[in-house]
């Protein structure tokens, strides 16, 4: 019997060494929590995913850890927002990662603004007396979720590159995710349907993608340029037109101080909404479509109230 144990050990483990390793999932790091949700959506448990953001985070500024470095240099996919807004910290922890896969134009590097409507490209000549104005356009154009269905099927063909004897997988995870947005699309907009036209105004330049997707009017803003602090005088302002245009709702991201929009909803009589921008900002927001059911629940209750309809 000892014999017998001894040789089949001895056979298991030539077999073992003969034979490869399973293929491990694909790694898949994106810059954003939101990229991170729809390429869970379509690549389940076939790939491994993490953000480097968090959702309660401002996008345009996080920290760039080195922790990040030895991620991306193990990294299959790199999935960006793009459209500069990841400028001010991932290019050099791309750089330091050392892994050409993943470098701008390389077959692991996917820029998720490809085939999705970009709002708000600027005309003409750029300069910082304007603000932080993007060149490329606007990039929270993540939160349309017509542009979600697209970036997700960017995600598919990049997945499907990398492992292609899972396409099939893929699509049909997919075509599963299609299904649930569409179905979640007619919800947010029976609820937003009453609400169309609204007036409102927001601090900074995340939700024209989301206003335009859902009716509302942006008629303007908290910041008097892209990423300037509010002025007191700006602020003057726009309380006046506020009131012009019995306007009483501000939308702020949770990243912001909410000492300026409060004092201004008090003047107006109105009510400041904090927004979740990202997927994972809130509790309520574990995933994309969850996103929007956080948002147009939101809002709706707020409009109720303040607009008393």
């Amino acid at each position: 019997m000892k014999s017998f144990i001894s040789s089949s050990a001895a056979l298991l483990l030539a077999l073992s060494l003969a034979s490869p390793a399973p293929a491990a999932p694909p790694k898949v790091i994106t810059t954003t929590e939101d990229l991170a949700a729809l390429a869970r959506e379509v690549g389940g448990d076939r790939i491994t995913v993490e953000s480097m953001a968090r959702g309660y985070q401002d996008p345009h500024f996080v920290e760039p850890k080195p922790s990040f470095i030895i991620k991306l240099h193990g990294a299959d996919l790199l999935i960006v927002i793009g459209r500069e807004l990841e400028i001010a910290w991932l290019p050099p922890l791309l750089t330091q990662s050392r892994n050409a896969r993943i470098q701008p134009g390389g077959p692991g590097h996917l820029d998720a603004s490809a085939g999705v409507r970009i709002l708000e490209l600027p005309t003409g000549q750029i300069t910082r007396a304007m603000g932080d104005v993007h060149a490329s356009g606007n990039p929270h154009y993540w939160l349309d979720p017509d542009n979600g269905r697209v970036i997700a099927k960017s995600i598919v063909g990049a997945l499907a590159r990398i492992a292609p004897a899972d396409k099939a997988y893929f699509d049909q995870r997919y075509a599963d995710f299609d299904r649930r947005l569409a179905d979640a699309q007619k919800r947010w907009d029976a609820a937003m349907a009453p609400y169309k036209g609204t007036k409102v105004v927001t601090y900074h330049r995340s939700w024209p993608n989301f206003t335009e997707r859902f009716g509302l009017d942006v008629i303007g803003y908290v910041e008097p340029k892209p990423g300037i602090p509010p002025s007191p005088s700006h602020t003057i302002d726009l309380i006046a037109e506020m009131k012009r245009q019995q306007v009483k709702v501000i939308l702020v991201e949770p990243y912001f101080d909410l000492k300026t929009p409060e004092s201004i909803v008090r003047e107006v009589g109105g009510k400041v909404v904090v927004l979740a921008p990202s997927t994972g900002g809130v509790k309520d927001a574990p995933d994309y479509i969850k996103l929007f059911d956080y948002n147009i629940n939101l809002l709706t209750t707020t409009f109720k109230q303040v607009l008393g309809r």
